[in-house]
């Protein structure tokens, strides 16, 4: 079964799907409508990689781009299941193709046999929470960036009795998986499959291991903070957290964030961020150490009927 095309693209414009080879286009469009929006780029183009080499993406199906006369890549969609996401170059907006990249990703997921879809949206995307909203968009969940600025080198409790800390390092990948997947399966919607998880955070290029610190009872891995150091981008940034739910409430979480802190610190740093959402309920943890919210988006979802593109 052929993936649905793009119908109606104003003159000039044309698509295709994508390929490895377009990981640095798509950063540049994806970075370029953070500037617009935030006045920052935080997306690596490992980020960008990882998604389209997600295990069960089909790039010819589950992608479309679109360019305009002059080869410059003007909007993307891409869809996984019931997640989808669409970017239009701030150059190429109000020309419909936010509509389109997005009636295209609704269509790719009915014929993949979702019943639902999801997009997140930054907060300050006024055009494109009035475009979801036309088409019977919901908020689902919020998320919040929050960040921490180091003026000085952060102090780090002592571990827990019974605790020990170290870095992240080779061999600890599994224990790591299981820990976080774990410990997300209270709120997360499916549980990725190993080559999934490893592909967003320990394969990255961007990952951090001097920043990663985990915990241990004995020998059993009971919390780790995983972090990425972006190039191009002066703060660091926490990819993942987790504590073993019966190792909760004794301080693991906030000794192993300032331990990440510091980490960061050492390599020139001076400020860490990292994504947190109303599911997980840890928005207080992170305030309790200091964070503040920088900025925040929202989950929009919509139940997908049999209609067709």
């Amino acid at each position: 079964m052929s993936a649905p095309s793009l119908i109606c693209l104003p003159t000039g414009y044309r698509s295709r799907s994508a390929t490895t080879a377009d990981v640095t286009a798509l950063h540049r469009l994806v970075t370029a409508c953070e500037v617009e929006l935030h006045g920052r780029a935080a997306t690596g183009p490992d980020a960008i990689a990882a998604d389209l080499g997600s295990p069960g993406v089909s790039l010819e199906s589950d992608t479309v781009l679109v360019h305009d006369c002059a080869g410059e890549l003007a909007g993307w969609g891409w869809v996984k299941g019931r997640r989808s996401t669409v970017h239009v170059h701030p150059r190429h907006t109000e020309r419909g193709l936010g509509s389109l990249l997005l009636a295209w990703a609704e269509a790719r997921a009915r014929q993949s046999g979702s019943d639902r879809l999801a997009q997140t949206v930054s907060d300050s995307d006024q055009a494109a929470i009035a475009l979801l909203g036309s088409r019977g968009y919901s908020r689902l969940v919020t998320e919040w960036l929050l960040e921490i600025a180091m003026p000085v080198e952060p102090e780090v409790p002592e571990p827990p009795v019974g605790i020990t800390v170290r870095a992240f390092r080779a061999g600890d990948e599994q224990r790591a998986y299981q820990l976080t997947e774990d410990a997300f399966d209270e709120w997360q919607q499916r549980r990725k499959t190993y080559t999934e998880w490893a592909q967003h955070t320990v394969e990255r290029e961007t990952f951090t291991p001097v920043a990663s610190p985990v915990a241990f009872a004995g020998d059993q891995m009971v919390g780790a903070v995983l972090s990425l150091d972006v190039p191009g981008n002066d703060e660091g940034y926490v990819e993942r957290v987790a504590v073993r739910r019966d190792q909760r409430h004794r301080g693991i979480a906030r000794m192993l964030l300032r331990e990440t802190f510091r980490a960061f610190y050492r390599q020139g740093k001076r400020d860490c961020t990292l994504w947190t959402h109303s599911d997980t309920g840890a928005l207080s943890l992170y305030e309790r150490i200091g964070m503040t919210v920088r900025r925040s988006s929202t989950v929009y979802c919509k139940a997908l009927t049999s209609s067709q593109f």
